[in-house]
């Protein structure tokens, strides 16, 4: 083999080394960065969701609202002819509008009625809703107790003229 082959072979030889050394580095760093990447973007999803479940919580309390105020029934799905209480009809109103999410901790009162009842005629109503949201990623979960990030929500709005018998 004359000298110029054979310094050839040893420069080939020399990066196929090289290329076999440089697979061994991205993997390293891939392995060093993965962990960080992977924490980031479900970090994001728990962001998202949050964001996500604020905002139909809100809607939920706000449509739930504007229909308090009107003194309107809706029609009872068990009993046909027959109408829900008006606190009822506003708990159908704001799971309707939050399909998904639980919305069982939702509290109704008005300023002359008091806890439970949504007042009258001119009355003041506030509607509160309470949730929690468990987290996805262990991680960020630990920043919050229980794993969960707590929501709550209310609106207060002044009832419209309606008849007085449409207050229960």
């Amino acid at each position: 083999m004359d000298p110029a082959t054979r310094r050839e072979a040893t420069l080939l030889l020399a990066q196929r080394d090289k290329c076999k050394s440089m697979r061994g580095q991205t993997l390293l760093e891939f392995a060093l960065v993965a962990p960080l990447f992977f924490i980031l973007v479900c970090g994001l999803m728990d962001f998202g969701h949050l964001l996500y479940l604020q905002m139909t919580l809100q809607d939920a309390v706000q449509q739930a609202g504007r229909y308090a105020v009107t003194g309107n029934h809706q029609p009872n799905p068990n009993n046909p002819g027959q109408n829900l209480s008006r606190v009822n009809s506003i708990i159908q109103i704001a799971e309707q509008a939050a399909p998904g999410v639980n919305v069982s901790n939702i509290s109704i009162s008005s300023k002359h009625g008091g806890a439970g009842s949504a007042g009258g005629p001119g009355d003041i109503v506030t509607i509160s809703l309470s949730t929690s949201m468990p987290l996805i990623t262990p991680f960020v979960a630990k920043f919050f107790t229980g794993g969960a990030y707590s929501f709550t929500v209310s609106v207060t709005f002044m009832n419209e003229t309606f008849p007085a018998g449409n207050t229960t």
